[in-house]
């Protein structure tokens, strides 16, 4: 499954994943954002694997991975990102 989401007035963000039994298999989050310190941006990716596929549930995740691991985004928010994941198809 793929998704692709243009940030308004923002960056390009790509993902692929696998769902299945509603659960994220594996998810690579790529585009033309930032994250700072970007060797820890792989820590979202792995907090994802095998969340429910509800959109609370992953932006919850998303947020409390960013707090945990001191993450600053640039050009888009853990919602935009939420967004895309929700657009997987």
């Amino acid at each position: 499954m793929k998704a692709i989401y243009k940030v308004p007035n923002g960056k390009l963000i790509k993902i692929h994943a696998d769902i299945k039994n509603n659960k994220i298999q594996n998810i690579k989050i790529t585009g033309d954002f930032f994250c700072h310190p970007e060797e820890k941006f792989s820590e979202i990716e792995k907090s994802l694997l095998y969340v429910p596929f509800e959109e609370e549930i992953i932006k919850n995740k998303i947020k409390q991975i960013i707090q945990q691991q001191n993450l600053t985004l640039i050009g888009l928010s853990p919602d935009d990102l939420t967004k895309t994941i929700m657009m997987l198809t």
